[in-house]
């Protein structure tokens, strides 16, 4: 059958919301649950892969909505940062693919004219991502409570925020180098690319600029990050086919590349840029070496990228394969050497020179792993890793040698730090600072690394925030567990982060100088406080200019009392004290989900902000982390195109198959890849559960049966075995139990023959109740077929439990799946026909000895002690032989098994009278004449001595 999805999401949906279930009243004295997801950037439209977090969401929110719990489900948006605005410039200069984009969305073009204003980006979004997206996949979000940083009121609180940082002595400011757009002024760049088009993975390095004398008074500046190897120099890189110009900096000339004295002139307070020479000019030459005074030549180089560094680099070919092998082929370059005027006298005396002992390698270790991994050429791509493995294994365990002077037996970890403060001190160095890949601002402009003088900071490093955070995340639920075990050393890592930015951005006004915009990460930390604050804005009941920090300090902190707070703001005290009691109520947070890209970025600042100005009692529950929804070629990326619209997949496969393929397709934590087939096969899962609801529905009533017993004590285990999934808010597992196992349980239960009709409506409740975290729509329309209201999505779920009773009843119905399970593969396997069948179950003595042996199966069981129980409890000469085989098999098999599985088989049943009981059934799935007896029955039909091999839960089978 084919299911109208659509039809069923616009009619519950719109029911939901005008029944207003979704919205979030406190009730004192009944359990609370407040979850977000980290918002999204308002940078263009979201896409499929985005729904993954957003979903679970929901699907958790709504679980917890049916056990109990008033929930707080709020979501907002972004737009701090240069994404509207460099979207609003693309639309402006007409860029085709975002025109193309906005008009296969339905946009008109009177729309896409409006968009050319960055705040209406954000309007015309802020719409599209709750009406199309949230609102369209059904969340339980209460809409009332909605926000956007780019808010007045949103700002009044960020304000706030800063005001309680500065009040705690966490901001400061000093000078810093920033990475930054030349048309937008600094960025953040980190895996969330919230400012950025490209290069999210890139670091700020820093250089150490050696400066090396050279004739005219000029100095070649090569930037290293590994001054310490300057006694190791042999030779200069230069590129000869590259324009190097003479930089005046400080009463020095510098020559450098033309790129490199572009950065320097963002980075130095006074450059003038005057002639410039190409680098073959320099070729044959001789420099100076800066601490050693050493002179070396200078060779060619086609490696010196002059947007890397300064686009001259200094040759260490001990510790450096690139130098070793750039040495090698210049050897054999007999041309290029006449070329360039460099004698062959140059070229030998370039000898490699050692300077550091390494653990593990020889004096020359480039030259070794050269050799070791067969590099003879530049091109040669092993070069990367060789470089890498020797930089690492050198730096980290590196002792420098006797040939360092004064650094001589120092590990190479503190002669680098160390001589590069003496080669600051006396002149012969500087820093300076680069990216270390490309990066591109969302305007598309390149990204560059800016000296700022007056950076404001927040402290991240403060000593006692980062040891209560470290204590606190010890008691949160941080999924998956290796971030719960991770977040400490991150914790521990975090420093000062910038928290503003100059420049053409969306954002709050820093409070304590306007001329700064408060940056994304620093305005997207302790927002969950404010989606207490928000409906009362949204309605009309407090204004922007009236939060101040009186209003925030007692709403929030508790500090002062209402009257003075109403006399501060203007606003009544009724609500203000409305909203102090929604704070009270709803707050800590108890789940904060975002993608794998915030677990640097995002949640370690939201942590600390959070014990920085909160109570202790307030401080975060938990924090889930949701992996990827992958394209073919890695994540998808809504700047990059290549994303499916999410209103197009909803169209095509339904929003509650989707919901199903982000709950089941995967574990949570890790990436999955997007196909339209599999998500396509989770609408045929769907269309197979209503069916089968349809065929449950109209069987008629008939006579009571044991398998009716299993069946309620089915659903029983099922529901344990969900909330204990949930505990851990395993959704996968709990998808996994309600549409595929469930059903499987419902098609068992008729073809055993099952019709009793009020244990198969009570089933279809509680499996109906089951979908509604998950499949919510479908679960709607088919609690109304069953003719219950008023919606499935506040119902209550049963609790489960795991009786003796619940565990017998499923343990008889495992007695015969095995047993068909074991008699099909016998007659598999020998081609018989049956005509007749004896089953034979174990005797009552292996199931005692079962029983002893399951008492130590945890620990080492005592065969002796073993078989001399069930020697004195046997009378039957023949168990008395058996006795010692039964033992030595028994404990060989429980010491192979789970813990699960032996609590399997702790639960002990009458054996015989559940297959005698099933006889008939039996009869009927082999097609012959079924009799049951126990293994030690002497009237059992057994020519074959079949008996002897009968075990508890295994019954022995002789078929004729």
């Amino acid at each position: 059958m084919t299911l109208d999805f659509s039809r069923l999401e616009a009619k519950w949906r719109t029911a939901w919301y005008e029944a207003r279930i979704n919205e979030s009243v406190p009730q004192p004295g009944q359990k609370k649950f407040f979850m977000i997801f980290a918002y999204p950037g308002v940078t263009g439209y979201l896409h499929v892969g985005h729904m993954r977090g957003y979903t679970v969401s929901d699907a958790i929110v709504r679980y917890k909505m049916m056990t109990g719990h008033r929930v707080l489900f709020p979501v907002g948006t972004h737009a701090t940062g240069n994404g509207a605005i460099s979207f609003a410039r693309k639309v402006e200069r007409n860029d085709p693919s975002t025109v193309q984009i906005l008009l296969a969305n339905g946009c008109t073009e009177e729309t896409i004219a409006s968009l050319k204003d960055p705040l209406k980006v954000v309007e015309f979004f802020n719409k599209v991502y709750v009406n199309d997206y949230w609102m369209r996949f059904g969340f339980m979000s209460d809409w009332r409570r909605f926000t956007c940083t780019t808010h007045p009121d949103y700002s009044r609180f960020i304000e706030w925020q800063m005001r309680k940082l500065k009040e705690l002595d966490l901001l400061i400011q000093k000078p810093y180098f920033a990475p930054a757009c030349l048309e937008h002024g600094p960025v953040a760049i980190d895996a969330s690319e919230t400012d950025i088009s490209k290069g999210g993975n890139a670091e700020v390095l820093e250089y150490t600029l050696l400066k090396f004398d050279f004739e005219d008074g000029r100095k070649l500046v090569a930037a290293t990050l590994r001054p310490e190897t300057v006694f190791g120099l042999t030779n200069f890189w230069v590129n000869p086919d590259v324009e190097y110009v003479d930089a005046e900096i400080d009463g020095e000339t510098w020559v450098v590349s033309r790129p490199a004295a572009e950065k320097l002139k963002l980075q130095r307070d006074s450059i003038a840029v005057k002639g410039a020479a190409n680098g073959a000019s320099l070729m044959g030459k001789r420099c100076k070496a800066p601490y050693t005074g050493k002179m070396i030549p200078i060779f060619p180089s086609a490696l010196c990228d002059p947007d890397v560094g300064t686009g001259l680099v200094m040759s260490v070919p001990s510790d450096a394969p690139v130098d070793w092998i750039g040495l090698v082929e210049l050897r054999k370059d007999a041309g290029a050497r006449a070329r360039y005027g460099i004698t062959d006298e140059m070229v030998d005396g370039a000898k490699p020179i050692p300077i550091i002992n390494t653990p593990g390698w020889g004096p020359l270790p480039a030259v070794e792993i050269t050799d070791k991994m067969g590099i003879t050429t530049l091109a040669d791509p092993k070069l990367e890793d060789a470089t890498k493995e020797v930089y690492k294994s050198g730096f980290h365990r590196g002792m420098m040698n006797d040939s360092c002077g004064p650094f001589s037996g120092k590990p190479v970890e503190q002669a680098k730090d160390a001589i590069r403060e003496e080669m600051l001190a006396e002149g012969q160095a500087e820093l300076f600072y680069d990216l270390s890949e490309e990066v591109l601002c969302r305007c598309g402009g390149k990204v560059l690394v800016k000296k700022i003088p007056d950076q404001w900071f927040i402290d991240y490093s403060n000593p006692v925030l980062t040891a209560r955070s470290k204590e606190h995340a010890l008691t949160m639920k941080i999924l998956p567990k290796e971030y719960y075990d991770n977040i400490q050393g991150v914790l521990e890592w975090y420093r000062e982060r910038a928290c503003v930015r100059l420049g053409n951005w969306l954002g709050t006004r820093f409070p304590f100088d306007q001329r700064w915009i408060i940056e994304a990460i620093a305005d997207s930390t302790l927002y969950p406080v404010y989606y207490v604050v928000s409906r009362y804005a949204n309605d009309g009941r407090i204004r922007a200019e009236g939060m101040n920090e009186a209003f925030f300090d007692h709403v929030i902190l508790g500090r002062g009392t209402a009257d003075e707070a109403a006399a501060a703001t203007g606003f009544d005290k009724s609500v203000l004290d409305e909203i102090r009691s929604e704070f009270e109520y709803w707050y800590p947070l108890d789940i904060n989900l975002g993608g794998k890209e915030h677990m640097t970025v995002h949640f370690p600042v939201f942590l600390m902000n959070h014990v920085a100005i909160l109570r202790p009692q307030h401080w975060p529950r938990g924090i889930m982390v949701n992996w990827y929804i992958t394209a073919t070629g890695g994540k998808i990326s809504k700047s990059k195109g290549g994303a499916q619209p999410i209103p197009d997949a909803a169209e095509r496969f339904g929003v509650d198959a989707m919901r199903l393929f982000y709950a089941h397709i995967a574990s949570l934590f890790v990436d999955v890849a997007w196909e339209d087939e599999k998500v396509g096969s989770y609408r045929d899962r769907l269309e197979r559960t209503w069916g089968l609801v349809e065929d449950l529905v109209v069987v008629g009533d008939g006579t009571t049966s044991d398998i009716d017993a299993w069946l309620a004590a089915r659903m029983e285990t099922r529901l344990a075995h969900i909330h204990e999934h949930m505990a851990d808010y395993d959704l996968r597992s709990y998808a996994n139990e309600v549409y595929f196992e469930m059903p499987s349980d419902f098609r068992w239960y008729l073809k055993r023959g099952g019709k009793s009709r009020s244990v198969i409506d009570k089933a279809l409740d509680t499996w109906v109740r089951l979908m509604a975290p998950v499949t919510p729509h479908i679960a709607e329309e088919l609690w109304e077929k069953l003719g219950r209201k008023p919606f499935v999505s506040v119902a209550q779920l049963p609790h489960g439990a795991l009786t003796s009773h619940v565990l017998a009843e499923e343990a008889k119905e495992r007695l015969l799946e095995r047993l068909i399970v074991d008699v099909s593969e016998i007659l598999k396997v020998t081609s018989i026909k049956p005509k007749r069948m004896a089953i034979m179950t174990a005797p009552r003595w292996k199931g005692d000895m079962l029983a002893a042996a399951l008492t130590h199966a945890h620990g080492k069981v005592d065969m002796s002690s073993l078989i001399k129980g069930a020697m004195a409890g046997a009378t039957a000469p023949e168990a008395k032989k058996e006795i010692p085989q039964f033992a030595k098999e028994l404990v060989s098999e429980l010491g192979r098994m789970s813990a699960e599985e032996r609590g399997v088989l702790s639960v002990r049943i009458d054996e015989l009278t559940a297959v005698s009981k099933a006889k008939d059934f039996l009869s009927g799935q082999f097609g012959c004449e079924v009799a049951v007896f126990s293994a030690d029955d002497p009237g059992r039909t057994d020519p074959k001595g079949k008996a002897r091999y009968a075990k508890p839960g295994r019954p022995a089978v002789y078929i004729e």
